[in-house]
């Protein structure tokens, strides 16, 4: 089906399904006919060895632009509304599966090996803005066998996933990201490539997964907790955020800062991943 980014065609197709937008879904639909073309360009590998897991197909824009430059694509839309338009949207296609569930309590691993056997795996997504870290940071904590991950996300969450740790645009989704994968910006998408337009920008990111994470820890549950406490009070030091947010006394805690050659009155923000590193290694 053509036009899917126009918006008479789009208005005449969700009248024809009787489809109403849903703000609780963050539903926003592309009338940019640029941005789904090039999100496809920069996810796929090669058209015979990827396959790709969309998440949100909405009316199947992107989709149409993956399951023409990839081996298979299976998209995962939690609204059942949408099923009967992507139905009529996708006719034309062969090599896509539309699967109705919701990406944060599928079983991926088993779906990468019943749908994907043999392919190179990729993830691109036009998301959500109120899922955003929670479906990135499934994705990368579940270590599927998935290449990238490439989606559009709010502006300002682009900038913090893909900031360098270290700098004060860095947050605990930064550190946490980079633990498992490499990030960039691609470009940006302005709110009125929208329909209906959302109140802010857009940016669509790539997160490249690493074979092995950037630093060795040899617990990654308390490197997680770490992170989460250094972060949970920025405006702290180190020393004082840590030992609030994990209940370790500040006197225990300078024992490990120090033998972790940390300085103590730094903030979070500040910290490197080789100090979180020694940081989880010598508590």
């Amino acid at each position: 089906m053509n036009n899917l980014s126009n918006i008479k065609t789009i208005k005449e197709l969700l009248a024809r399904h009787n489809f109403h937008f849903s703000k609780s879904m963050g539903q926003n639909f592309l009338i940019n006919p640029s941005v789904c073309p090039k999100m496809a360009e920069y996810s796929i590998l090669s058209k015979e060895t990827t396959g790709v897991i969309e998440i949100g197909p909405g009316i199947g824009v992107l989709t149409c632009e993956l399951a023409a430059r990839a081996e298979k694509v299976v998209a995962i839309e939690l609204d059942k509304m949408l099923l009967p338009v992507l139905d009529e949207t996708l006719a034309a296609f062969d090599n896509i599966k539309i699967i109705n569930s919701d990406v944060l309590k599928i079983d991926l691993a088993k779906l990468i090996k019943d749908e994907f056997d043999g392919l190179d795996v990729v993830v691109c997504a036009n998301l959500p803005y109120y899922i955003t870290s929670p479906v990135i940071m499934s994705l990368l904590e579940s270590k599927l066998p998935i290449k990238s991950i490439t989606v559009m996300v709010q502006k300002e969450a682009a900038d913090r996933l893909c900031a360098k740790v270290g700098t004060r645009l860095s947050g605990a989704i930064t550190v946490s990201v980079n633990y498992y994968a490499e990030s960039e910006i691609l470009f940006d998408v302005s709110k009125g490539s929208f329909m209906p337009s959302p109140n802010v920008d857009s940016s669509v990111i790539k997160l490249t997964v690493r074979e092995k994470p950037s630093i060795a820890v040899s617990n990654e549950a308390l490197l997680f907790k770490i992170i989460k406490a250094s972060f949970g009070m920025r405006r702290k030091t180190i020393h004082n955020a840590i030992s609030a947010g994990m209940g370790v006394s500040k006197d225990s805690l300078l024992e490990i800062l120090n033998k972790a050659n940390v300085s103590p009155t730094l903030r979070a923000e500040q910290l490197s991943m080789n100090d979180f590193e020694a940081i989880t290694n010598c508590f």
